[in-house]
């Protein structure tokens, strides 16, 4: 199931965040501003469990998260969102796929892989910017799946309607949040409006 944050403040920094002017150290700026949105939303079903607190007045009880939590950006662009997700949820352990597209086919190309197995009902999270052909987060999410992760979610910045068909095709019970649904692929597999190569603009690398 895929869920556009339809929000005022998610849709003024997608404005700069697309802009062709918008230079690597803002760019970064927004895709953190953004992540965090991202995670505020996808993430208000995590299980908590109630604690006694003493604040300087009274004893009262809060709620503290207790799932255990793995990150799991794609290489590369998806690290550029991974220092939102840590400030978020600064306890996640943290594990990485590496995949490469092939300009030909727009497959993706996995190289590297450092994820720890599932030990019980951790709740992974995939990251990455783009969402093109979903071809990088099909094959991230049945990686995981191998090493017994049964809980995941998967978060990007912008979706290609293809992208979202195809991920909902081989994983339809993995929910989707992004920050923008654009119109559609072009002829070599870029998000059309989207908003360049995300990895290349926010490493600086273009």
């Amino acid at each position: 199931m895929l869920t556009v944050l339809d929000h005022p403040l998610v849709q003024h920094r997608m404005t700069y965040l697309r802009d062709i002017k918008t230079q690597p150290k803002l760019f970064r700026e927004l895709v953190t501003e953004l992540t965090e949105f991202l995670a505020f939303e996808a993430l208000k079903s995590l299980n908590t469990v109630e604690v006694e607190v003493q604040t300087p007045v009274a004893k009262t009880t809060g709620r503290k998260v207790s799932d255990d939590i793995v990150l799991v950006p794609i290489l590369r662009a998806g690290m550029g969102m991974l220092d939102a997700m840590l400030h978020v949820l600064p306890y996640a352990k943290v594990g990485v796929l590496g995949m490469q597209r092939n300009e030909e086919t727009a497959e993706p190309v996995p190289y590297y892989a450092k994820v720890p197995p599932a030990k019980g009902d951790e709740l992974a999270i995939v990251i990455d910017p783009m969402f093109a052909t979903g071809g990088s987060a099909v094959d991230a999410v049945t990686q995981l799946k191998k090493l017994g992760y049964r809980r995941i979610v998967f978060l990007c910045l912008v979706t290609a309607p293809e992208g979202a068909a195809n991920f909902e095709k081989h994983h339809p019970d993995v929910p989707v949040y992004t920050a923008a649904k654009d119109e559609r692929l072009n002829s070599h597999f870029y998000i059309v409006p989207g908003l360049g190569d995300a990895g290349d603009r926010i490493f600086g690398t273009l």
